[in-house]
């Protein structure tokens, strides 16, 4: 009984950061160039598993297979997505994308769907012309999307 009381402090250490990062925030290693300029290959996230409402242009993380990609939301639920000539239309209506730059012409029907479905996003890498993202594998479920991030601890800082 008291090894038990000398260890129960440890044990409950151990089991809220387990809960902590199985529920609320654990660390993402970028891959690949795919976010680039914005984020680097090896730079590592604190995913906010925790934020399940996304708004355009946030960066979610979402399993693909065995691998986690992280990309920037640009169509939502109940949106049209076109790029024409780089610039951005949701709904028909331009749309400042500070990220759009050398963004090859797409239209959401080249996906077989007129409108982002709920429940479904449409996401892309800032590398445009360099990413693996829903013009290639297609929309992303809500529940394929395990959280967003907005800070990075390697480098430290708020990611811009």
């Amino acid at each position: 009984m008291k090894i038990l009381k000398s260890i129960l402090p440890y044990i409950i250490i151990i089991l809220t950061v387990i809960l902590i990062r199985t529920f609320v925030l654990t660390p993402v290693i970028v891959s690949g160039s795919s976010m680039a300029d914005t984020l680097k290959d090896g730079e590592i996230l604190i995913l906010k598993k925790y934020d399940k409402t996304y708004e355009r242009f946030d960066i979610v993380v979402f399993d693909l297979g065995d691998s986690k990609l992280v990309k920037r939301v640009v169509g939502l639920p109940g949106e049209t997505v076109e790029y024409k000539d780089g610039t951005l239309y949701i709904n028909n209506q331009k749309i400042d994308d500070p990220f759009a730059k050398n963004t090859r012409d797409f239209k959401l029907s080249q996906l077989n769907v007129d409108i982002i479905p709920d429940g479904y996003y449409f996401v892309m890498g800032d590398n445009r012309n360099n990413s693996t993202d829903s013009r290639i594998i297609g929309l992303i479920s809500e529940d394929m999307i395990e959280g967003s991030t907005s800070f990075s601890i390697w480098p430290f800082g708020s990611i811009k």
